[in-house]
């Protein structure tokens, strides 16, 4: 976009276009007080400030990496008072971080139990007579009271939001 263009109002259409998103996100974004409400033109159109298409790309990036709209209306909110949510978004993005290497951890063993899973079905396969049923599901370990597999840490949200409750 050349600096002409960056100095004059965008309609949606066009911030849209230039960031990669649907009108319908940008209407959501305003929702959720990420971005400033448009200013109206004379035909109702919805028209942005051209500071909009840096502050678009921001929520972008910081969505990609986990933050949530919520997250970043109260940080942009508290920014654009003048206030400094540095210490906040480190804070954030340090959760978001154990989180992530929580989940990965419980991939891992999911996929180990997978492995070992489709091991165990591959020699009841080969032990099964042609139009006999090998019982594959059956043979699955039952579930943990916890609500996860039997010798994985693989767990729903609710779980892991359990265990950190706990830890605190």
């Amino acid at each position: 976009m050349d600096e002409k263009a960056r100095t004059k109002a965008l309609t949606a259409g066009e911030l849209a276009s230039a960031v990669g998103v649907s009108t319908d996100t940008l209407r959501h974004y305003e929702r959720k007080g990420v971005i400033s409400r448009a200013q109206r033109s004379a035909n109702g159109y919805r028209q942005y400030l051209p500071a909009t298409l840096d502050r678009v790309r921001l929520v972008r990036r910081a969505l990609a990496i986990g933050f949530t709209l919520d997250e970043l209306a109260a940080i942009l909110n508290l920014r654009d008072r003048g206030g400094m949510p540095c210490r906040e978004v480190r804070r954030l993005a340090g959760e978001k971080l154990a989180s992530t290497e929580e989940r990965l951890r419980e991939l891992v063993a999911l996929r180990d139990q997978l492995r070992a899973t489709l091991q165990e079905w591959d020699a009841r396969l080969a032990k099964t007579s042609k139009g006999k049923r090998a019982a594959l599901l059956d043979a699955l370990p039952p579930r943990s009271p916890a609500g996860s597999r039997a010798g994985s840490k693989f767990s729903t949200n609710d779980n892991r939001k359990k265990k950190k409750e706990k830890l605190k």
